[in-house]
């Protein structure tokens, strides 16, 4: 992929000896949906799939983006000058919001850049293709400019740059699993005050597979901030009650003996699902760390359940997958993974049902929805790298 961003940035610019290549990963969240701006905890490895970038500085303040995944493109041209978000739309907007959130965090570019990037994970798929190049961005700009973050702060400009200039108001975790991520290891991680460890996944005898819905779906446009505005409604009606910070806060027990201080059913039951999922994700995590990965499974599959019929964000393209996925012996468990409303469901399946579950799932999905999902076996790899 090295060679292939640097062969496209010649292709694009012209021969530069100070271009270099750049990668950072995609990420799957394994548990915890929807707990990140709850102040609760969640479970996501980086993968080794991610976006790829070449980048070189200009001597003026033009900055020029290509991109190969789209076929016949244009190189998009902006300015240090013009980093206003009402005049950046489309998906230059998510590096551009990179840079803007350098600069109101005081890291000033003296001069812009030239910039091709290439993609492996599938667009749409909620595998945090947005993240990855916000982080991408984010690490380039401290290599080229010298600015002194760490990886922990690309992740907080990212998740700034996300929520102030493309106006999804996500959460951190994405942008966290992205920068922090470590091969072989998920990130169990606490949002509400960014402490974590690095939890090893040991699945013998498993593997991680990805099933993507095909179904596109933009965050921004979708429900997402809806919910996300319900459960802070909900926060406020139990702060009269109970001195908490946030929902992550709760036990189950605190929740039930509280709830009542929700005065409306649908955010109570919104409140319900980010407590419960706080919950059962701290259990995971423990099941995991004792070998019980049939536990482990059982979690994910209750979490999916809560996201369907508690937070509401699954819609039948997931149920399908995740609902005949539970019908094969071999899988250990299986969710939605992401914001929902399409994207992808993780799943752990034994290594000798794979090819039953591909087929199975597969048929059942394409007679029900009418298309095709597709399926990927990933690996677990580290957080953003010079090539």
């Amino acid at each position: 992929m090295k060679d292939k961003v640097l062969e496209g940035f010649e292709k694009i610019y012209g021969k530069r000896d100070d271009v270099k290549a750049y990668f950072a990963p995609g990420r799957v969240n394994l548990i915890g949906e929807h707990t990140d701006y709850n102040g609760g905890h969640v479970f996501p490895c980086a993968l080794t799939i991610g976006t790829y970038a070449a980048c070189a500085k200009r001597d003026d303040r033009k900055l020029r983006f290509y991109s190969m995944n789209f076929d016949n493109a244009a190189v998009v041209e902006g300015s240090l000058d013009n980093l206003d978000p009402e005049n950046n739309p489309g998906w230059t907007a998510y590096p551009k919001g990179v840079v803007w959130a350098f600069e109101k965090k005081g890291f000033k570019l003296d001069k812009g850049f030239d910039l091709v990037i290439y993609g492996n994970i599938p667009n749409g798929s909620g595998l945090s293709s947005s993240a990855s190049l916000e982080v991408l961005t984010g690490y380039i700009l401290r290599d080229l400019y010298g600015f002194d973050v760490t990886n922990q702060d690309l992740a907080l400009i990212g998740q700034y740059s996300e929520n102030n200039y493309n106006g999804c108001n996500c959460g951190i975790m994405d942008q966290f699993a992205v920068a922090m991520g470590k091969e072989d290891n998920a990130i169990f991680l606490d949002t509400a005050d960014l402490s974590f460890d690095y939890a090893p996944i040991s699945l013998k005898g498993c593997k991680i597979v990805i099933a993507n819905t095909n179904k596109k779906h933009k965050l921004t446009d979708s429900q997402y901030n809806a919910r996300r505005s319900a459960c802070e409604e909900a926060l406020a009606e139990l702060q009269k009650v109970v001195d908490i910070k946030g929902l992550g806060d709760l036990s189950i027990e605190e929740f039930e003996a509280h709830k009542d201080a929700i005065k409306d059913d649908d955010r109570r039951i919104k409140a319900k699902h980010a407590v419960y999922e706080n919950q059962r994700t701290i259990e995971a995590v423990k099941a995991l760390k004792d070998g019980d990965i049939k536990k482990f499974g059982e979690l994910m599959n209750q979490s999916h359940v809560s996201l369907r019929d508690d937070y509401d964000v699954t819609g039948v393209e997931l149920d399908t997958l995740a609902e005949e996925a539970w019908k094969i012996p071999g899988v250990i468990g299986s969710r939605m993974t992401g914001g929902g409303f399409g994207g992808c469901t993780v799943s752990i399946v034994k290594d000798e049902a794979i090819d039953e579950f591909k087929e199975k799932v597969g048929k059942a999905y394409r007679e029900k929805i009418g298309y095709d999902a597709t399926f990927y076996i990933v690996e677990i790899g580290g957080g953003p790298t010079v090539l």
